[in-house]
């Protein structure tokens, strides 16, 4: 009976963290651009970065699969799903991309002043 307690701690100290990742929300699209070039032996899908704020960060994702550009228009609103190093970004009319994050920047609480110059 031991053994099968300190199991499910163990279990539990690894899961715990791993359900706590995961954020929910919505964000407005700030930059959406190409990445890489395209060519038909390697790589024959666009590749393009997302950027949006989230949770006091700003995040840059790359797709992998094909999408339309037309899609997702910046200045509108998406929901997002972000899980550690995933992303699902969701437009308002249903149409979803999964991505990389590739880039995360911490955003400043207020803009800052040079008091000494």
């Amino acid at each position: 009976m031991r053994k099968w307690t300190l199991r499910l701690l163990l279990v539990l100290s690894f899961a715990l963290p791993a359900w706590a990742a995961k954020q929910k929300g919505t964000a407005t699209l700030k930059d959406l651009q190409p990445a890489g070039i395209t060519d038909k032996k390697n790589n024959k899908t666009q590749q393009f970065d997302f950027t949006f704020d989230a949770a006091g960060n700003e995040y840059v994702c790359r797709t992998k699969d094909k999408m339309k550009a037309t899609d997702f228009v910046v200045g509108n609103d998406l929901s997002y799903e972000l899980d550690n190093e995933k992303a699902k970004l969701k437009n308002p009319s249903g149409k979803e991309a999964k991505c990389a994050v590739v880039r995360v920047e911490k955003l400043a609480a207020s803009p800052r002043t040079d008091a000494a110059k």
